[in-house]
């Protein structure tokens, strides 16, 4: 970390989190935000769901939610970048505050709602998105839908044709019983539906839809989400999104309401991640998201079954100089347990993290 990243960092938590969160961006807008040196790394180059990879190293949505910041974030070293979650009409989301950090933790507590400029919005900014780069979208239903199944496929027919991937997002706990949409048959309709809004898009290129799930899921749970996916086609599975419990959190804030992430999450995220790899048997890639922090922590993902990472909360506390630190490491962890390529590595912990019972 420069010194000049870890005074821009001291600043910005001196400031309310969601005041630091929007002010970090317009300084990616304006140039003002120090950019990490890119690694080219051809043992870490990989493909995800068809999608080629300079790494496997992405940022998870819910940090860009407007698209306001795609062109300097992919100059930031990141594999891929997703936007969102997005909405078919703008919502403010949930009152403030509404974001609370846990430093001693390395964790965040967040209930903004899916607050978003609306797809319109986020559309026009895409279409003008740079060339080169992986950008997806986190599909998201609005609070007060009639029908939140068809919301989905209304921000892909909008969004659609400017990303390479999208997501759809049945799994943060601040929308009011979105995660109700996680059962068999609901997932499958929103499945389908989304689906149907994909081929009307009439692309002439492949576009994965993945889904994200929650990590406060049952073994059965698990494997049902596991089955409805390979039984209708889904490209890949983000394991996993916040958390409602507080697992080795105590205090005030950790009391608020809300998902929690950061390091607290890893152990039952990675869990949550393997079991999904068993069930699978490795025919679905995975994308793991929850606690990374490290290079070890990049490592365990890989080894418990994930072809592809996501950070987020870690930046908070790191700056953005941790994506070459993670990238760096993984390779070098790599080449010291003799795998030519990630790829190779996927899967290969799988039962160790599989067997242990899943964390409260």
């Amino acid at each position: 970390m420069t010194v000049l990243e870890r005074a821009g960092l001291a600043l910005l938590h001196r400031l309310d989190p969601e005041r630091a969160h929007d002010l970090s961006l317009k300084a990616l807008q304006l140039g003002l935000a120090p950019l990490p040196q890119v690694l080219e790394l051809p043992r870490l180059r990989t493909s995800l769901a068809g999608i080629d990879l300079a790494n496997p190293l992405g940022l998870a949505a819910g940090y860009d939610k407007n698209a306001v910041a795609v062109a300097p974030l992919l100059m930031a070293g990141f594999g891929f970048v997703e936007v969102g979650a997005v909405t078919p009409r703008p919502q403010p989301g949930n009152p403030r505050p509404r974001l609370f950090r846990l430093p001693e933790a390395g964790a965040v507590i967040n209930r903004f709602g899916f607050n978003n400029e609306g797809a319109e919005a986020v559309a026009r900014r895409l279409a003008r998105r740079p060339e080169g780069g992986i950008i997806g979208i986190n599909l998201g239903a609005n609070r007060d839908s009639p029908d939140r199944a068809a919301d989905y496929g209304r921000v892909l027919a909008l969004c659609g044709p400017h990303v390479d991937f999208a997501t759809i997002n049945v799994s943060s706990p601040n929308t009011e019983r979105l995660r109700e949409l996680q059962g068999r048959d609901a997932l499958t309709g929103i499945i389908a539906r989304t689906f149907e809004a994909r081929e009307a898009l009439r692309l002439d290129r492949p576009l994965p839809i993945f889904i994200k799930i929650a990590p406060d899921l049952t073994e059965a749970e698990i494997a049902d989400i596991a089955a409805v996916a390979l039984e209708n086609g889904v490209d890949g599975i983000i394991a996993t999104n916040t958390t409602i419990a507080r697992p080795g959190v105590s205090g005030p804030v950790a009391a608020e309401k809300g998902g929690l992430s950061g390091r607290p999450l890893f152990r039952r995220s990675t869990q949550v991640l393997a079991r999904l790899h068993r069930e699978t048997g490795g025919r679905l890639p995975l994308i793991g998201v929850g606690g990374i922090a490290s290079p070890e922590d990049a490592w365990q993902k890989i080894r418990a079954g994930a072809s592809a990472l996501q950070i987020y909360t870690a930046l908070v506390y790191r700056g953005l100089s941790l994506v070459p630190r993670i990238l760096a490491g993984l390779d070098a962890i790599l080449a010291r347990e003799g795998f030519a390529s990630l790829s190779e590595a996927v899967g290969t912990g799988r039962e160790e993290w599989a067997d242990r019972p899943l964390a409260s």
